[in-house]
């Protein structure tokens, strides 16, 4: 198949943008990139013409959360007045009252629109506490069946007690197994843990040992000082901070995520650099929360890998792109900084963080990369050359304007038509399951 007719931004330094380029895949992986002129099809070759759409690659939400999304429209009866208040009183209730079926449903429609936003692929961290044993497999059949690439885990926590503590131990280690046997082309899984103020000394001995026990690759993805009470409570509980914490238990390293990392200080950076660990910013939900923003500008200057997720307050990484850049600016009151950084984040390294995962890159289209790209219905008002892409990415496109979604050389969106799924038939019954969820929150 030959993918043809408009402007092409490849994310490849070597060969970043094709004014009238084409993109030929076969399988489920790129073979050649370039000008439309060196590339004609061969005798009965599928060509794809776009009619000027920019082609791109896909794009990656390096952090959210899918069990999240009957809370769309939902009037809690109290709302917290603190980070750990709106836990308990949001989104904890919430997730206790989730079944294996609304596992899979909200999978479904946070997947969904994921894929009308753009998104290829999705690194998601899961909570059903009522309802664990099978849950990452009711959300990998979602992810299949719709077509989109994922990394699963489960967020285990003391907060429910000690016999779904084990199935939550248990639900990681057997996910991880099968999704990281080498099989699966699409589904990848991580030890999930919720945070280092839920989880005691003895659970994280258990969680780090029953990686070890299993020999199962992988790392972890926990969200790490993301509220002002976090890092007190560790000091409290163990004398030292939540890095060198989890460092102390061999939970950082090159396949792990720390999510947020709002509040560490310079030596916590430092052992993660020194560990090649990713770290994850979220500046939608940062600020939402009103928990502080993560030094992403200080991070990146040490050399960490830093990426950029939406902890499923929207599901459009373009958005998520804009509103890092103002964040950055916003919090050093410096107008020059954020650009360049919500850039690296977004095309860089969560290319990078989710290449840890799959055995071919993703987030770029190039020879030997997946065949995960999109089209985008994009008139620029302005010139767009390979030296500024970046400037009509952040402040001209969005979501809403993809037009086509393909995954491992799959179309899972044409013309903005779901192609996989009953995408009416999901929502209906969604809308069907949320008020029950509803009642009691």
């Amino acid at each position: 198949m030959i993918i043809t007719g408009g402007p092409v931004i490849t994310n490849d330094p070597e060969n970043p943008f094709i004014e009238n380029g084409a993109v030929r895949i076969e399988g489920d992986q790129i073979v050649a990139v370039g000008p439309a002129a060196d590339l004609p099809a061969s005798p009965g070759e599928e060509t794809v013409d776009v009619a000027g759409r920019v082609i791109m690659p896909g794009l990656i939400n390096a952090h959210t959360h899918a069990y999240s999304h009957y809370a769309r429209g939902l009037a809690p009866s109290e709302q917290g007045s603190t980070f750990t208040g709106v836990l308990e009183k949001m989104w904890w209730k919430l997730d206790r009252l989730l079944e294996t079926e609304d596992v899979e449903l909200n999978t479904s429609t946070t997947f969904l629109e994921s894929i009308r936003a753009g998104v290829t692929t999705v690194i998601d961290h899961h909570s059903s506490p009522h309802a664990v044993p099978g849950s990452l497999a009711a959300q990998a059949k979602a992810a299949r069946e719709l077509g989109i690439r994922a990394s699963l885990c489960y967020e285990t926590s003391d907060r429910d007690g000690a016999e779904i503590l084990d199935q939550q131990i248990e639900e990681n280690i057997a996910f991880m197994m099968e999704a990281n046997d080498g099989s699966q082309d699409l589904i990848h899984g991580l030890f999930g843990i919720h945070a280092s103020f839920t989880v005691s000394q003895q659970t994280l001995e258990r969680c780090a040992a029953a990686v070890r026990d299993a020999g199962v690759p992988g790392g972890f993805h926990v969200h790490t000082a993301e509220g002002p009470e976090d890092e007190p409570h560790c000091e409290g509980l163990t004398r030292q901070r939540i890095v060198q914490r989890f460092a102390d238990f061999g939970m950082l390293g090159p396949e792990s995520i720390l999510v947020h990392c709002v509040h560490i200080n310079e030596a916590e950076m430092d052992l993660i650099k020194d560990t090649d660990t990713s770290v994850v910013t979220n500046p939608h939900s940062n600020m939402g929360n009103a928990v502080g923003l993560t030094k992403v500008t200080e991070q990146l200057r040490k050399g960490i890998r830093v990426g950029l997720g939406t902890d499923a307050y929207l599901a459009d990484m373009f958005q998520s792109a804009s509103v890092v850049k103002i964040a950055q600016s916003h919090r050093l009151q410096d107008p020059t900084v954020g650009f360049g950084e919500a850039a690296t984040l977004l095309f860089q390294n969560n290319p990078a963080i989710a290449g840890k995962f799959w055995s071919k890159p993703v987030g770029v289209l190039k020879p030997g990369a997946y065949a995960d790209l999109i089209t985008v219905w994009y008139v620029p008002q302005t010139p767009m050359t390979g030296a500024n892409t970046v400037g009509h990415i952040l402040f001209g496109m969005s979501g809403a304007m993809t037009n086509d979604t393909m995954v491992a050389g799959r179309w899972v969106m044409r013309d903005r038509k779901i192609q996989t799924v009953d995408e009416h038939r999901i929502l209906a019954r969604s809308r069907e399951r949320a008020p029950r969820v509803w009642a009691q929150m």
